[in-house]
C-alpha cells in the first residue's frame, strides 16, 4: 500500500511558528511517531512524505534518526493541504491502484489502524477513518445564534487515514481544481463529485 503524508504546514492552530509536524512529543517530533507506525504497518511499503524544500533537510534528519527500512520520497507540497495531496498524487507510479492519505501531525495513528484502512479500501472506492460524535452539536448562524440540534447517532468526526482509488481520487482533484472546490480533507473531494466513502470507526 502507497501512502501519503501531507507535512507541508505551519501549525498556526497550535501556536507554532514553523511546521508542527516538527514539534516534539517525548522526545521525538511528531513525524517520528507517524512515520514509526507506517514502519511497522503490514500493508504499508511505500511512503511520500509532502512538504515544503525548507523543511527536507530535518526530514531527512528524522529518517535518519529512526532508521526507516521502508522506501520514502520527499514531494514538495503546495499552498494548501488540497494542494499537497494533489502534488503527491502525481508522484505516485501510474500502476497504483490504491493510496493511503494521512496526516502527519495525527501522531497517534497506530500500525494496526493502518492495516485495517488498507484492506478495508479492496473492498469499495473511497473510506475515512472516524469516530462517532459524543458531545451535543449545535448549527448556528453567522451571529451565533442556534439554529439547529442535528441528531448526533448521524455525526461522525473525520480523522485520517482515509484510503481511496487512485484514478477516481486524481479525477476529483482535477475536478476541484476546475471548478473552485475548496475542502479541508480529500473524502470532501469525493462527496462534491458524487462518490462514496465508507466509514471505518477508528479503533486502535
Amino acid at each position: 500500500m502507497y501512502l501519503l503524508i501531507p507535512a507541508a504546514g505551519m501549525g498556526k492552530r497550535m501556536g507554532s511558528d514553523h511546521n508542527k509536524l516538527l514539534l516534539s512529543l517525548l522526545g521525538k517530533p511528531l513525524l517520528s511517531w507517524t512515520l514509526l507506525a507506517a514502519e511497522s504497518s503490514q500493508k504499508v511499503d511505500w511512503i511520500g512524505i509532502i512538504g515544503q524544500p525548507y523543511d527536507f533537510p530535518e526530514f531527512k534528519t528524522i529518517l535518519d534518526t529512526i532508521s526507516i527500512t521502508t522506501p520514502v520520497e520527499l514531494i514538495q507540497g503546495g499552498e494548501t493541504r488540497q494542494a499537497s495531496v494533489y502534488n503527491g498524487l502525481q508522484a505516485l507510479p501510474e500502476a497504483v491502484d490504491n493510496v493511503l492519505i494521512h496526516d502527519g501531525a495525527r501522531c497517534l495513528v497506530t500500525p494496526n489502524l493502518f492495516d485495517r484502512c488498507a484492506e478495508q479500501l479492496l473492498t469499495c472506492q473511497g473510506l475515512i477513518a472516524a469516530i462517532s460524535v459524543k458531545d451535543t452539536i449545535k448549527i448556528v448562524d453567522s451571529n451565533r445564534f442556534i439554529k439547529d440540534t442535528p441528531n448526533r447517532s448521524n455525526l461522525w468526526a473525520a480523522q485520517t487515514p482515509q484510503g481511496f482509488k487512485v484514478n477516481l481520487l486524481k479525477e476529483c482533484h482535477e475536478k476541484g481544481y476546475q471548478l473552485g472546490w475548496q475542502v479541508t480533507d480529500d473524502a470532501a473531494l469525493f462527496e462534491n463529485a458524487n462518490y462514496l466513502s465508507k466509514l471505518s470507526k477508528r479503533r486502535n
